[in-house]
């Protein structure tokens, strides 16, 4: 089998705790041809879509840990058809490029994509979580997105909450996520200038969501693969600082679900199956959705030291499995048709 881990440059892995090295370390173990390319590094020649391909050369002897085996591997720059690929891994950072999504639409029949690209165009910002809430469901906190400065000022003075959060429709890794409070409110005006304006005219969405209690404490990072948790494990925040992201400085502690957090995953595994979103990550707050992570979920190499595991076996197991069932319809459909053409 050859993956393809469409996603940032090799040069910027972090070999200690990235989780597409863990992907990419485990598919070497087993054999599999394995390539990387960012976004910006997909073309198109002689109306086929290719992409300048970091390949991985093979190793003899794999290295037992992801960290040994990124400092052994050496790699090499290939021109490479995409559609040559059985499978291309989406580890892309958001925001979510629309232009590499065009793209793959013309390879998305021949390879199984993970995920989907109509599941990433459908739920790669914080919008997503939204499609999870209705009336008679408290399954996210109350939620607000605009860019009008106006109607956010007016929701904040209509909420009876002291505090609240303000973070940008399409920020990742805690970036630009900040806690805003009722005592504070003289700065408000100014602060929304700086998220929505952008300085060559143009305006960028916002949101505006009730603050949680116990939220000082951390969030829950919830695994999921093809709609069922793999793992979870608690993200407690840096000294200082509200945001629990292990990239903006937090620290991960052991985590197990509680009955409303394993009926919240229940609940939204058969969308996320039928939006072909396989592998995800979810952050909850007080047994409540805050976000879903569809572009390059992250966590593996933290839960794997906190619980003695090895998660990324899992995903590259679903991996083959839809891959083998890709090759055994085309096998029966192509075997249907010889019959039908020898009659």
């Amino acid at each position: 089998m050859n993956i393809c881990f469409l996603m940032y440059p090799w040069e910027e892995i972090d070999p200690d705790n990235d989780t597409s090295l863990s992907l990419i370390h485990e598919c070497a173990k087993r054999g599999h041809g394995v390539a990387t390319c960012s976004p910006s590094n997909l073309t198109i020649r002689n109306s086929v879509t290719y992409a300048f391909c970091t390949v991985v050369n093979r190793l003899e002897k794999v290295p037992a840990s992801q960290k040994s085996y990124y400092n052994k591997v050496t790699i090499r720059e290939e021109m490479l058809p995409l559609a040559g690929f059985d499978v291309i891994f989406m580890r892309a950072n958001p925001p979510l490029d629309p232009i590499m999504l065009n793209f793959l639409d013309s390879v998305k029949d021949d390879v199984f994509i993970v995920n989907s690209l109509q599941g990433m165009r459908e739920a790669n910002n914080k919008l997503y979580t939204a499609a999870f809430g209705d009336a008679m469901s408290d399954i996210i906190p109350v939620t607000h997105v605009s860019k009008n400065k106006k109607y956010l000022v007016q929701q904040i003075k209509e909420s009876t909450a002291e505090k609240m959060i303000l973070k940008p429709l399409n920020g990742f890794g805690g970036s630009g996520v900040i806690l805003i409070e009722r005592s504070a409110m003289s700065n408000i005006n100014s602060l929304l200038d700086f998220y929505i304006s952008n300085s060559d005219g143009t305006s960028n969405y916002v949101i505006l969501q009730e603050y949680i209690e116990g939220a000082d404490q951390g969030d829950v990072r919830v695994l999921m693969l093809n709609g069922e948790p793999i793992g979870a494990m608690r993200r407690i925040p840096g000294e200082g600082d509200h945001r629990s992201n292990v990239s903006a400085g937090g620290s991960v502690a052991k985590h197990s679900l509680t009955k409303q957090e394993k009926a919240l995953c229940k609940q939204i595994g058969p969308k996320l199956i039928k939006d072909g979103l396989y592998f995800v990550g979810l952050d909850l707050i007080g047994e409540k959705l805050v976000e879903v992570n569809v572009m390059s979920p992250g966590g593996i190499t933290y839960m794997n030291k906190v619980y003695k595991t090895r998660l990324q076996e899992k995903v590259i197991d679903f991996v083959e499995s839809k891959v083998i069932d890709k090759l055994q319809a085309f096998d029966r459909r192509s075997k249907l048709r010889k019959t039908v053409q020898d009659a």
